[in-house]
């Protein structure tokens, strides 16, 4: 089976020649794309020079559509499987055999890695744990399913969820909408055990700031996606 791992990156110039030889080391067979989501520090100097394989977009397009954009990719050079991993450091693939077995021997159309299952390694930052138990909840009164881990972007998709991924996904903060695309269309989500580290540079999209913004649009796109027909 062909297997892919997606990397969204946005000056990611810390952390990205770690995660991907970290990818390298621990998990050999699965091919990668990195996804330059128009970086305005170096690291499309540092792709370039290591040879890395990736796709530079013209324009910032944000996490969801960077995250699309390989979506894309896996649906047009045939991969049965896409993972999502984070440029940051953050998501250990040496889960990713497990992730791969639990969709295969589960029937799932995704298996998220969830950080709250084994409560192991790092388990984020105060701010982000109430907007993960606030998007758990919601998600449990819409849809009658427990995601404990809604915003992790550690996420593996089978070919079904691919070719819906590539036609259709959410832009801003895209992961708990994207959970309940699927839900909502009788996609089968589980989730794995995993271990998350700290981030190896750079830093997040969310800042405390916008966690506020962050809950309340989610939210929103979470509600409209749930009564769309």
């Amino acid at each position: 089976m062909k297997k892919l791992i997606i990397i969204p990156a946005y000056n990611e110039s810390e952390s990205i020649e770690y995660t991907i030889e970290h990818i390298k080391k621990e998990a050999p067979d699965f091919d990668y794309v990195i996804i330059n989501d128009c970086s305005s520090d170096n690291t499309v100097e540092i792709l370039e020079k290591n040879h890395y394989n990736y796709i530079s977009l013209p324009v910032n397009l944000g996490i969801g559509g960077a995250v699309q954009t390989g979506y894309k990719y896996a649906l047009e050079n045939g991969y049965d499987m896409a993972v999502q991993v984070d440029g940051d450091g953050q998501h250990d693939v040496s889960f990713l055999n497990l992730m791969v077995d639990k969709l295969v021997k589960e029937d799932a159309d995704m298996v998220i890695g969830s950080r709250f299952i084994n409560k192991e390694g790092f388990q984020s930052t105060f701010m982000r744990r109430v907007g993960i138990t606030y998007f758990t909840r919601l998600i449990k009164l819409l849809t009658n399913q427990t995601i404990t881990d809604p915003t992790s972007g550690f996420r593996l998709a089978n070919r079904r969820a691919i070719e819906l991924f590539a036609k259709e996904y959410p832009r801003d903060y895209p992961e708990p909408e994207s959970v309940v695309v699927l839900l909502k269309k009788n996609f089968k989500i589980v989730e794995a055990p995993v271990i998350m580290k700290a981030r190896e540079g750079g830093q997040s999209s969310i800042r405390m700031w916008s966690s506020v913004y962050y809950m309340v649009k989610v939210s929103m796109a979470i509600l409209v996606e749930f009564i769309r027909k």
